[in-house]
């Protein structure tokens, strides 16, 4: 299937879920991240991306108490819609929030974190593959970001589907998961030999 065709079908399935069927998926995708190798546990420094409500992705406040229990260094984003770029924020008590005029809440200020520090990127998206290619909204945001971090820098998809057997319309440029954390499973897209 095409991106185009992928963005609409998963776009409808995730309008399908209730508010009890997110809330108990996104749990469940929590609990399967402490699966995670222990690798992934010894970086200091997540991105993680705060949840579109309306858009009903997976819901990350339980993602967030994790790090936060684990003593990881928390960053979050603010996007720049004329640019495509992103501004990485550590989260501290004192960050203060503001919905945009997408409904994505994101940090006023605060301490920014270079994209080289960022260790580990949790990755907001519609559909996948089984190759590890990822379909987002289609801004771009994410691609341009995954391209300035650094190549050992961990990507993982948050879904609570299961991968399609390919996406039709991959481009060069496209940036690859490392995993992908469904309530069922964890995917590794890593090759056994690198």
């Amino acid at each position: 299937m095409f991106k185009k065709e992928l963005r609409k079908k998963y776009k409808a399935l995730r309008q399908e879920l209730t508010a009890d069927e997110i809330e108990a998926k996104s749990l469940a995708i929590a609990n399967r991240l402490l699966e995670l190798d222990a690798t992934v546990w010894s970086k200091t420094y997540f991105h993680l991306f705060l949840s579109i409500e309306e858009q009903k992705e997976v819901d990350t406040e339980f993602i967030l108490q994790i790090l936060a229990g684990k003593d990881k260094n928390i960053v979050v984003a603010k996007s720049h819609f004329e640019t495509r770029q992103m501004t990485h924020y550590l989260l501290t008590d004192n960050t203060k929030f503001k919905k945009n005029e997408y409904n994505i809440y994101e940090p006023v200020d605060g301490i920014e974190v270079p994209t080289s520090k960022i260790e580990v990127v949790f990755v907001p998206l519609l559909a996948y593959d089984t190759k590890g290619n990822r379909v987002g909204y289609g801004k771009g945001f994410y691609d341009i970001f995954l391209a300035q971090c650094s190549p050992e820098t961990l990507k993982i998809g948050l879904s609570f589907f299961e991968p399609e057997d390919s996406i039709d319309d991959v481009f060069e440029a496209d940036v690859t998961l490392d995993y992908c954390v469904t309530p069922e499973k964890v995917y590794n897209f890593q090759p056994l030999f690198s």
